[in-house]
């Protein structure tokens, strides 16, 4: 990741660090698909899109095209959220209690382990089931082996002889309790530690139907570690390769749905006209952009991007799409979007509370700390659409009140009035309204900090937090650097695109066509008809697989 964001080497655009070492990150990535593709479509919440004009007819789109495309956009989904989230893990499938699903799978699994129940009771046994059933035990402890587990490969092969089983079988000398006890001791010794637990248990089951369901419950489990295992072999190859894998599995989809830069070209346009109109100097840090009206210079594409990304954290997700190249990290601006907004009401409130109090109050570090910590519970659900700011604050301006009234008793310091109180109080509430000056002062300060933090690339030490941000310092320098980090790693691979479209802005001063990179990794622009059957399809297929 050597790459310099702001400066990307466009003809190297698209192509990998080396053939066969994108041969292998495809395989990784394809390899673990299957496994994860509910966990890619789970994740994500829906956004609203809105229809565009469309300038040519729709064309059909063959079912072939649209597995392909929703293919490349999956995997590079994947390896993207692989190499973003460092606690990234699969887990086991639970499907709903009611589900059709779930009732369908425990009838089908009972009637299998009924009727293996019944084979083995019959005089003599039948074990036609019980020697498949070893088989795909076999099959599944082998999985588990690495290379250089010749020792362990022979063991399981030699014993778990299906021939000899089956001869075994036939002249009625099998004994399938011995067979579960090397199983379950091979499970032992591969299995994670974790398991052993579990594994341990296997053996206090005595009767042959159980234990084995229950060793293929444990071996469920296995094959989640497993994959996990996996994923974490891999993250350092994929962190290798990443911007460029991504990058190209980008283009090929550009390259199949022509428009799928659309509202990235108005997002970034967007930006570059709130720079030079200074549209909201008040809401948001303009960045390092010229000043001046529409006809002045354009302002530079570093603070053009960086303004973008700030607008991010004041999306309207409901109402507004989301640029197609930060659509894979939507739900983590969502995420980031709520922390700063729960970080100026909670600043807010500090700044009210030690301005009204006595000085001697906001210095006691234990006392902040404790006043901050009960107003962040009483917001923990600031997410949930049940949660209401007002009742919420009603219920901090007592709380605050109480405490600051016992901290001014302890240091015999003259105790609030009533009036007081009643002022508190109302500031406090009055922090639920956008448009109160204490918050806006707030929210301006925290993007200002971000601001700078991101125009500083990312350098060490952390820019000056602002004036009234000191007892949210920890909090906010913690989504700073999420956020950073973030913008940092989409610049990386999509700053291609981005510097072309704001270049064609600036030479044309109009409203440009997204732009492509050819074959030989060369941006170009698109041609100005899009199908908007592609636009529709583009849509639903990234909204599918975002994660």
């Amino acid at each position: 990741m050597s790459e310099n964001p702001d400066k990307p080497n466009i003809n190297e655009a698209g192509k990998s660090k080396s053939d066969d070492s994108e041969q292998d990150l495809e395989d990784a990535v394809e390899g673990s698909d299957a496994a994860l593709q509910k966990a890619i479509k789970s994740g994500s919440p829906r956004t609203q899109r809105v229809q565009r004009p469309h300038s040519s007819p729709p064309r059909f789109v063959t079912v072939e095209e649209l597995l392909e495309t929703a293919k490349g956009v999956t995997n590079m989904a994947l390896a993207h959220e692989i190499v973003v989230n460092g606690d990234f893990r699969i887990k086991p499938v639970e499907l709903p209690e009611d589900s059709l699903e779930k009732r369908v799978k425990e009838i089908v699994h009972k009637a299998f382990w009924d009727c293996l129940s019944v084979q083995l009771s019959e005089d003599p046994p039948t074990y036609d089931h019980a020697i498949k059933l070893v088989g795909e035990i076999k099959e599944t402890l082998l999985s588990f082996l690495l290379p250089g587990h010749t020792r362990l490969r022979n063991q399981i092969t030699e014993v778990l002889d299906l021939d000899l089983i089956k001869q075994e079988a036939e002249n009625g000398a099998l004994d399938i309790s011995k067979l579960a006890e090397f199983i379950i001791g091979m499970m032992g010794t591969l299995c994670a530690p974790a398991r052993d637990e579990e594994v341990r248990k296997l053996q206090d089951i005595k009767e042959i139907v159980p234990l084995f369901r229950a060793i293929f419950s444990v071996l469920d489990l296995m094959k989640v570690d497993m994959a996990n295992f996996a994923v974490t072999s891999i993250r350092p190859h994929l962190m290798q390769q990443s911007v460029e894998y991504e990058r190209k599995k980008f283009q090929q989809l550009l390259e199949k749905q022509p428009n799928s830069l659309d509202f990235v070209t108005q997002w970034l346009e967007e930006a570059a006209d709130d720079l030079m109109n200074q549209k909201y100097k008040n809401a948001l840090p303009a960045g390092g952009g010229a000043a001046g009206s529409g006809d002045g210079p354009m302002p530079n594409p570093v603070a053009v991007q960086n303004y973008a990304y700030l607008k991010l954290l004041k999306w309207d997700h409901l109402q507004r799409p989301f640029p197609e190249t930060v659509l894979m990290d939507q739900a983590r601006f969502q995420e980031l979007q709520l922390q700063l907004e729960q970080l100026t009401i909670l600043g807010a409130v500090l700044l009210v509370t030690f301005s009204m109090a006595a000085p001697g109050i906001s210095s006691q570090a234990d006392f902040a700390e404790k006043l901050k910590m009960i107003v962040k519970i009483l917001l923990t659900d600031t997410h949930l659409p049940s949660f209401h700011l007002k009742d919420a604050l009603t219920t901090i301006g007592e709380k605050v009140c109480l405490e600051v009234s016992s901290c001014l008793a302890l240091c015999g310091l003259t105790p609030f009035t009533t009036e007081k109180e009643a002022v508190l109080k109302g500031q406090i509430q009055a922090v639920a309204s956008p448009d109160d000056p204490i918050r806006r002062i707030m929210d301006s300060r925290i993007l200002i900090f971000l601001e700078s933090y991101l125009a500083s690339g990312h350098q060490k030490p952390l820019p000056t937090v602002p004036g009234g941000l000191g007892p949210v310092q920890k909090e906010l320098e913690e989504v700073a650097i999420k956020f950073v980090r973030l913008v940092n790693y989409n610049k990386m691979v999509f700053s291609p695109y981005y510097d072309a479209i704001l270049r064609t802005r600036a030479d044309s001063h109009a409203p440009c066509s997204p732009p492509q990179l050819s074959a030989g990794g060369v941006l170009q622009v698109a041609e100005p008809r899009m199908k908007e059957a592609k636009l529709r399809i583009t849509i639903f297929i990234l909204n599918c697989v975002v994660l």
